[in-house]
């Protein structure tokens, strides 16, 4: 797992401490109806975009491209809606919900981008379904370690009260569901997200809520470092005017799909525009495929 991500994992990490089972199975309605369809429909929206915009490109070098470019930036909406306490507001669930469900996608997404791959994935690279198999039984095994070995440590812990101990278990606990996540070829944020719903009604939820926030906010300055190191300039001065019409397209395409969307699932004007504009940018997971993945098509 690379460095710069790590400011995400314990985003994810934070978030899942502030939602318990329970309150998560209220939002399965949006997370496994709302999401897919915003990550459906707007990845179909870009793969016509790219398609017509770059008619040298295979379809299925669009649709490659396309699908990634439907999912949001997670770094970027969570610490606003957390900032200005819109966490639990209805545009604020929502919004969760499309985001959370955008990490569970990245599986079938990568599926997709290697069966349409003329290259070779990277050596060692787990594929098709048998990556969703191994996803679900990491996250299987994940939450029998939580309850079973985690929390008999947590209450330890609790016992000696000392900070640091709480600091070091908690950063332990993150790092090694990230990477059990990463070590299958799955975003390591969804193996924190886990991890942080496991401890949600953790009577220590708190303390480890407080001394991990440091972390984040510094290690999230770190990723949004290294995604502007990624940028190449060069490419942008040759075809400036290109470039810009490719990113109003894609913020233009995401705010039609997700107001059409709220509007549909019940959100007012004002919430269905905000939740749009919140989450009209790209994310970060279309550079992480680009990484895990050969050249496509």
């Amino acid at each position: 797992m690379a460095y710069s991500e790590i400011g995400i994992v314990l985003l994810l990490f934070l978030v899942g401490l502030e939602l318990s089972p329970s309150r998560l199975w209220l939002l399965r309605r949006d997370i496994f109806l709302f999401g897919p369809l915003q990550v459906i429909l707007c990845g179909l929206g870009m793969f016509v975009v790219v398609h017509f915009a770059m008619p040298s490109f295979s379809w299925e070098a669009a649709l490659v491209l396309g699908l990634p470019l439907a999912l949001s930036s997670t770094a970027q909406v969570l610490p606003l809606l957390q900032s200005r306490g819109r966490m639990k507001t209805d545009y604020g669930e929502k919004s969760f919900s499309i985001l959370l469900f955008q990490d569970i996608s990245i599986v079938p997404i990568l599926t997709i981008v290697a069966a349409l791959s003329r290259a070779p994935a990277l050596e060692g690279a787990i594929e098709g379904w048998t990556l969703a198999l191994h996803a679900v039984l990491a996250i299987v095994a994940l939450v029998l370690a939580g309850r079973y070995l985690l929390s008999p440590l947590l209450r330890l812990v609790g016992k000696i009260s000392e900070r640091e101990l709480f600091i070091v278990t908690g950063l332990f606990t993150v790092c090694v569901s990230a990477a059990v996540m990463q070590a299958i070829g799955v975003s390591p944020a969804l193996g924190a997200f886990v991890a942080g719903v496991m401890l949600a009604d953790s009577p220590y939820r708190h303390e480890l809520e407080a001394d991990i926030d440091p972390f984040r906010s510094i290690l999230l300055g770190l990723f949004f470092l290294a995604v502007g190191m990624l940028l190449d300039v060069d490419v942008i001065l040759a075809q400036p005017l290109f470039v810009a019409s490719l990113a109003l397209a894609l913020v233009a395409v995401k705010i039609t799909v997700i107001f059409a969307l709220g509007r549909f699932f019940g959100l007012k004007s004002k919430q269905s525009i905000i939740m749009a504009m919140l989450l009209s940018q790209g994310g970060e997971f279309p550079l992480s495929c680009s990484q895990q993945r050969s050249r496509p098509c």
